[in-house]
């Protein structure tokens, strides 16, 4: 690698196209994967009988963790076709898939309906949604950062984050706004379906911005000197497994670490402290909207003193911060300072993935990137990110205690703090070749 030159030879408009793409990609696949954690109030006692009514809410916290199962072989897929075919036909195909899924599932049959076969489609469908969410998030960064001029890749990296944690914002407003409209009796019937459908209209949009992208440059210079490599898979796992275990360090922190606020945090104050739904989905979009404003500045931040010190405050504010942020939260007193937690929790999210996904992406040669980055990221979902609502609210349960998910917190946020020590610095570098 050498270091990034002084001018910049990166089309800048091509640029902000390319961030456009990948962050408004992203949010929509996101909001389509998140939303079910918003709606799982509701479709828990539609799923899932049982004469304990925590059963049916853990049973369906599991689901979402369910579709974490799946965002590896996604990963493998995505990155593969990415890798070999072109970032953009990974990134047109992975949209459309998530579409059809979250549309399917706004029309399965409950409980009531078929019996036991409605919790089994359920598991069904969201295997399939992260089936293709386990293409999006690297596919997004990959392009991007090979579409970004080199000293600015965090602050055009940045709305790949930016589109994956705004896309729970969405959907936290949309249920917020669909269940104003219907009611709440009405939404416990059939009103959740809407945010489900919803996203038959967004994924057109999000085809329309795809389907004129072009592929980057890495690409067409792969194929030109035919270089591509003819199973990315085996050869990231091959030649650069450090590389991939690094990124699955970091990908544990910043999953383990945000899905808590994003996903959690609702659940807890509905259902624990005793917000209202409706309140508690304004509360939720608003503060993760607010705390999306303050990523570029931590992707410009990681462009001036380096990704690994950027990351690294990130994991010391969530050892500091998260215990006296749970405990604040679970007093249930002000709403002010509920939306304080949300933006100052979120926020720290910011300061860890932001620097994240430019630094697995500098990480590996264009020829297995986007399986590198894939591979790697979904395997730190999988470990942390889709197990960390369940963990959350059984640490609660078994416990009784409302603060004990911030040493689930603390325990990722030290994960990615060992793990980015062993990293070199890399945002001066060129992308490896």
């Amino acid at each position: 690698m050498s270091t990034a030159p002084t001018e910049l030879k990166v089309d800048r408009t091509k640029a902000k196209k390319a961030a456009l793409a990948g962050g408004v990609g992203t949010l929509i696949e996101y909001y389509d994967f998140g939303v079910y954690g918003f709606l799982s109030i509701y479709i828990a006692p539609l799923f899932f009988i049982s004469d304990n009514p925590a059963v049916p809410l853990l049973a369906t916290l599991a689901v979402f963790g369910v579709a974490y199962v799946a965002r590896p072989f996604g990963g493998i897929f995505f990155g593969t076709l990415g890798d070999k075919v072109g970032r953009k036909s990974a990134l047109v195909l992975s949209v459309i898939l998530m579409g059809v899924a979250s549309s399917v599932l706004g029309l399965l049959p409950t409980y009531a309906a078929v019996g036991v076969l409605a919790p089994i489609l359920l598991v069904l469908v969201r295997l399939v949604q992260g089936f293709s969410a386990g293409g999006e998030i690297g596919g997004s960064a990959t392009y991007i950062a090979e579409s970004a001029p080199p000293n600015r890749r965090g602050m055009f990296g940045s709305f790949t984050p930016i589109g994956s944690t705004l896309g729970f914002s969405v959907a936290a407003a949309v249920v917020g706004l669909t269940t104003l409209i219907v009611g709440a009796d009405n939404m416990a019937a059939w009103g959740w379906r809407i945010p489900f459908l919803i996203s038959i209209l967004l994924t057109a949009v999000c085809l329309v911005i795809r389907l004129r992208l072009e592929d980057t440059d890495t690409v067409r210079e792969l194929a030109a000197t035919d270089q591509k490599a003819s199973n990315p898979f085996w050869t990231v796992v091959k030649n650069h497994p450090l590389a991939v275990l690094r990124v699955v360090g970091i990908a544990i922190a910043t999953n383990g670490t945000g899905y808590v606020g994003l996903t959690y945090f609702s659940v807890y104050l509905i259902n624990d402290v005793g917000y209202s739904p409706q309140t508690i989905h304004w509360i939720s979009a608003l503060g993760i909207a607010l705390a999306c404003l303050t990523y570029p500045l931590s992707g410009l931040w990681s462009d001036i003193v380096g990704r690994k010190k950027v990351f690294a405050a990130g994991c010391i504010g969530y050892l500091v911060l998260t215990y006296p942020m749970l405990y604040v939260l679970g007093l249930g007193n002000s709403l002010i300072v509920v939306l304080l937690v949300y933006v100052v929790y979120i926020g720290l999210n910011g300061v860890l993935q932001v620097p994240a996904f430019p630094l697995f992406t500098e990480l590996f040669p264009g020829k297995v990137r986007y399986s590198g980055v894939a591979l790697g990221f979904n395997v730190g979902t999988i470990i942390a990110g889709g197990t960390a609502p369940y963990i959350a609210a059984q640490l609660v349960a078994s416990t009784g205690d409302p603060v004990s998910p911030a040493f689930w917190v603390i325990g990722v946020a030290i994960v990615g703090l060992a793990t980015v020590l062993t990293i070199k610095e890399t945002s001066r570098m060129e992308l490896p070749k």
